[in-house]
């Protein structure tokens, strides 16, 4: 196993609703942008946006799921605990893990499909991708 991926999310008045914690909607983003970010780290400085126009690989979401545990607020720098829990033939699932001083705020569960980006169809998870991701599975 690899060390832990922690992405930090400086998170700021405006992410913020009336009652002073993050709109509900900010909480995936933050999710998708840590994904985002560990991609980034993994691939050599490529995240999403070069996976579907460098190499013609897209990842589309097929499954989001959120535990809510404990408000966010920009009190705090939240940290992302971001990795794969499982690889499969042509998907992936990533487990993001956010928290605050040390409290848990949110468990997300996400799972993509490996497709060719340029034409929408499924493929399976191309061999360069699966070398890189395998030695970082872990349980979630």
């Amino acid at each position: 196993m690899s060390d832990p991926f922690i992405h930090p999310v400086n998170v700021t008045w405006a992410d913020c609703d009336p009652a002073r914690i993050a709109y509900t909607a900010r909480l995936p983003y933050f999710a998708l942008d840590a994904i985002n970010a560990w991609w980034e780290a993994h691939l050599g400085g490529d995240g999403w946006f070069q996976m579907a126009i460098d190499r013609n690989v897209g990842t589309p979401f097929v499954s989001l799921g959120m535990e809510f545990r404990s408000p966010v607020t920009p009190r705090h720098t939240l940290m992302c605990d971001t990795f794969p829990t499982r690889l499969g033939e042509k998907s992936i699932s990533f487990a993001v893990n956010g928290s605050q001083n040390d409290v848990l705020c949110f468990e997300g569960r996400f799972t993509c499909v490996f497709t060719i980006a340029d034409q929408f169809k499924s493929q399976p998870v191309p061999p360069d991708f699966r070398a890189i991701v395998e030695p970082h599975i872990r349980a979630k």
